[in-house]
Order: structure tokens, then sequence, then C-alpha cells
């Protein structure tokens, strides 16, 4: 092809099984592996990096990305050997040749002025935003005066965004000199120094099951969690194996939160890109459905952006899921990392905000535990970033976490003991799949009957595993004691304490289990002869039963002869407790 291309370039997943680095691994592996790690090189370095982890050490990141761009490599020399071999020749166009004119009269009128605002380290973005303006608005006006022939007047008829382009050109320039020469930001932070931070819990409605809010700097994100039942759970139709997922992550980046008015629609690319990356963080700390049976669903709504809000909706769906109750295993915090490249001049920057984000080199997003890291992903401007350089910005992201950690467990230091009282009640257990059809009964009558009787819903999945949910915990262990009961597998001998349910000429039925019902006969009401077996019983009354036989029809028959005294306590405590 004649297309221009700054190719090639070449992209491979590596997991981790064991000790071992795997290229392309199966869905099995990575399922198995601790590690789900996408690099994208070009001949000049690493150009991306997406990864998900189960908080592996510092150290383990940067080896896998390094065995990754080796056969990146290996991909893009394969590429260039078929160019050779078939007599291509790439098309690479030159970068667009600048107009000087207006480059040089900017910098005369303009660069004190921008020096001074960019070291005004007291000024907010939305200040510093409101001066560069003013400054730039001034040289407009002037260039305004000049006549038509004028050079610069002749410059913007051609291209009517000109000043606006060199304006950028020169502020980009003053801000990466001023970093790389001095070593100090637009806000008077070190390279490796992190915004101010502040962390809040439970501000919302008591109605709200759990909630957090996490504010970097000018960046705020407040994240709410909802738990929900198992039928909750997200419903997946695609080529990827898992046909649900039960834990779910929604970004939200409102126009409001940049002082913009714009249409709210859809999810955009990067509200669905974010909200995956803060997923993918927070899933090695999650506990496993049979510890804690709940869907969970936080919603990240960023309130005010400046730079690094992903990281931001990693701290905030931390300190929700604590505030909420979820028993994480570690919390996890997350830092941006940036980069400014000038010519061999490298300077890594710790917490971009939005103009270094806008005008560097790099977004590298970290995010873990104190432990290890669990997500990352980078995406440059540049074609390329060495391993060296790699390296560095991992490892300099781990005291950025640490920082941001303490501060968040100075809120909050542990998931809370109880959950909100608005929260399902959930309860589960795990009954033979072949069971499912007699719990769920004919048309769904049965399930149905027991979401009737004990307001609970009951969620039944193909493998045999039951959750029940309801708002009252009593009401969630009436139903389990009923399906329970349903699915219990019986034999004789078994102790009981049950209720009589109707009388006829021949003995006594006794309800012993929930829809578990078998016949006392007159014979096994007592140790002699009993001539009525009202004499004995009556509806209504409690009596402590064994299972004498059941026949081959499934018909129970009961006796009430031959009970050990300790059997029956037994029998009385079994059915108080639940």
């Amino acid at each position: 092809s004649q297309i221009p291309f700054y190719g090639p370039m070449g992209a491979v997943r590596v997991g981790l099984v064991g000790d071992d680095f795997i290229i392309n691994p199966t869905y099995a592996e990575i399922e198995a592996g601790d590690l789900d790690l996408v690099v994208a090189g070009s001949p000049d370095g690493v150009i991306m990096v997406e990864a998900g982890a189960n908080q592996l050490p510092e150290q383990d990141i940067i080896e896998a990305i390094d065995f990754g761009y080796e056969v990146v490599q290996d991909l893009i020399k394969g590429q260039l050997d078929l160019i050779k071999d078939q007599g291509i020749e790439q098309v690479k166009l030159d970068p667009p040749e600048r107009n000087t004119v207006v480059d040089e009269f900017l910098s005369q009128r303009c660069t004190d002025g921008i020096k001074a605002i960019l070291t005004q380290f007291d000024l907010d973005k939305s200040g510093r935003d409101e001066k560069l303006d003013d400054i730039k608005a001034s040289v407009v006006a002037e260039i305004g005066e000049k006549s038509e022939e004028d050079p610069l007047q002749v410059a913007i008829a051609e291209d009517t965004k000109i000043i606006g382009n060199s304006f950028k050109y020169l502020t980009k320039k003053l801000m990466r000199s001023q970093i790389v020469e001095d070593g100090v930001r637009v806000d008077g932070r070190s390279l490796d120094q992190v915004r101010p931070i502040k962390c809040t819990t439970g501000i919302l409605s008591p109605r709200i099951h759990g909630n957090g809010l996490f504010q970097r700097g000018l960046t705020q994100v407040m994240s709410v969690v909802t738990l929900g039942t198992g039928g909750d759970a997200q419903e997946l139709d695609d080529l990827h194996p898992d046909d649900s997922k039960r834990y779910m992550h929604h970004y939200n980046f409102p126009p409001y939160s940049v002082g913009e008015t714009r249409p709210m629609r859809s999810p955009g690319r990067r509200e669905i890109g974010h909200g995956a990356l803060a997923e993918r963080a927070l899933i090695p700390v999650l506990p496993g459905k049979e510890a804690f049976p709940y869907v969970i669903r936080v919603v990240s709504e960023v309130l005010s952006s400046n730079g690094s809000t992903s990281m931001g909706s990693v701290c905030g769906s931390t300190l929700a899921l604590m505030d909420a109750g979820v028993p994480i295993a570690k919390p996890v915090s997350g830092a941006a990392m940036g980069l400014i490249k000038e010519g061999d001049e490298v300077r890594i920057l710790t917490d971009i905000q939005g103009i270094e984000d806008f005008l560097g080199d790099m977004d590298f997003k970290v995010a873990g535990t104190d432990e290890g890291i669990t997500a990352l992903q980078m995406d440059m401007k540049i074609t390329g970033l060495s391993m060296d350089t790699i390296a560095k910005a991992i490892n300099q992201a781990k005291p950025a976490r640490i920082h941001i950690l303490e501060k968040m467990l100075a809120t909050i230091d542990k998931p809370r003991e109880e959950m909100s009282p608005y929260a399902p009640r959930l309860l589960t257990l795990k009954i033979e799949p072949d069971l499912i059809g007699l719990v769920i009964g004919p048309g769904g009558k049965t399930i149905k009957g027991i979401t009737e009787t004990t307001g609970a819903k009951v969620d039944i999945e193909d493998s045999g595993f039951v959750t029940i949910s309801s708002l009252d915990a009593n009401q969630a262990k009436k139903a389990k004691s009923i399906i329970e009961g349903m699915t219990r597998q019986l034999k004789a001998g078994d102790v009981f304490l049950g209720r009589v349910t109707r009388i006829i000429q021949i003995g006594a039925f006794v309800e012993f289990l929930p829809g578990k019902e078998g016949m006392i006969h007159i014979s096994q009401l007592a140790d002699y002869r009993v001539g009525k077996v009202e004499d004995e019983v009556g509806i209504g009354d409690e009596v402590v039963v064994k299972i004498r036989e059941i026949d081959n029809k499934g018909r129970i028959n009961l006796t009430r002869l031959g009970i050990h005294p300790d059997e029956a306590e037994k029998a009385r405590a079994t059915t108080n407790d639940s």
C-alpha cells in the first residue's frame, strides 16, 4: 500500500501461570494465572500497555512488559522482512512546516506573560486558563489592527486556527521547558509530589448502601455502591466465555465537571474505557460469590475534573465498597503518571493534572494495593518508550499509591461490619442440579409460592447455587428452610420436630419439614394401645417423630416410638434455630 504509515508495529498478550510468562494465553490460562497484559510497540519502543493483575509486584510487571516487547520486536522484524522481500517502498510523510511568522510574533509578545502565569503557583485550573485566554485575546486584538497585507493577516486568512494552534504550541514549549530545566510544575509541585487529598464516606442518604467521595486537587469523584441479588447480574452476549458478571463499575463524566454545557447522551469511548479500567483494578480484591453472594454495582460520578479521574474512580470505589461493608481483601488506590521528553531529557511526573496530560507525552495509570499492582493502562503521543523509562514510571508510581492509600485508610481503615439496613439480606445454599425442577415446580408454581409465603426473592443457577434475598432476615431464613426441607435427602432413622396437619381414622399426618409430610399410623402413636387418634394428638400439636420407612412410592411413614431423649432434644433445638 502507498498509504503513509509510521509502522510497522506489533502487539501481543502476555499471561503468567505459576512462574512462567506465556505469549497469547488462552482464556483458561488467563483465568488460572495472575496476569492479563497487552503490549504494543514500534521499532522505537513500547507505545501501549493495558493490564489486569492479581497484586503482582512492580518488578514482575516490568519483566512481563519487557518479555512481551521482545516478541513484538520479532513481529516487527517479520513485517520488515516481508516488506523487503516484496520490494515495497514505504511512504512516510514529513511533518507539515510551521508558519514561523505567527510563531515568532507570539513568542515576542507572549513569552514573558505565559511564563509569569506558569510560575504563579497559587492559580487553580480555571484561573490559569482565564489569564492565558486574556493574553491570547490581547494578541488577537493587536493583530486585528494590522493591514490586510500584513504577513500575520495573510497567515490568518489562509488558516483561521493558526493563532490558537500557535499559542498552544508556545504554551506547551514553555511549560515543558519549565519542568525539564527547573524541575517545577505549574502548580509548584515537585515532579514526584501528589496533590492534596481529601476522603469522605457516608455523606449521602442512609438509603444508599455505600458511598465514598475522593478528592485529589480539583479532581473530585463520588462513587456509590448498590448491592443486588443474583438476578441483577449483567448478562453478557459476546465472544467471551463468561455469560454474566456480578461486579459492574459505571463511570460518568458529565460536562459540568470541566465547566462546560452540552447534551448528556449515551456513554462514549472515555466513559466506557475509564469505567472498565477502574472495574478491572478492583476485581482481584473482591470476595468470591460463596463468601459474599451479592451482585455489586458501583457508579462513579466525576463532580470536578483536573486530570486522573479514572484513578480517582478507583479510590472512590474502594471507599464506597468499604462503606457498604463489602469484605474486599485489600484497599486499592491509583495514580496517573506523566512524561515530558525533550531530546534525550526525560522527566517522569507523578499525579498529572489536566494541562500536563494535554501538553505532555504520556498518560500512564497504575492501580494496586500495598502488595502489588492490579491494573495498568498506558498510552502516549510519541512513537515509543524505552523499557528503562517504563520501569522508572512504574516504580515511581508506588510511593504515590501508598501515600494515597494512607490518606484513604485514615478515613475508613476496613470494611464496615454491618451493611446498610436497606441492603437486601442474602442467604445461599447448594442443591443438586436434578432437584432444581422440584424447587421451581410446574410453571414456576412452587418457587412463586415460596416468594408469596415469605416475601423473599429466590434465584437458582444451573449449577444448583441458590440465592435467597429479603430485607427481612427472618423471612430469608424461612425461605431457606423451605427449600432445604424440599431438597433434603431423607433416610430412615432421621428425627424431627413436626406439627400435626390433619387426622384420619388410622393415623395423623405431620409436616416435619417445610413441604415434607408423613403419616404416623395409630399403632405408632404410643407404646400402648390407642383407641382414637384424637386421644393422643390434635391438629396443630407439635410432636417429635422419627422416619420409620420410605416406601417404594416415596411415601414417608413416621413413628413416635424408639426415640432417644437426646435425639428429641436435638430435633427441638434444630427447629428453634431455623
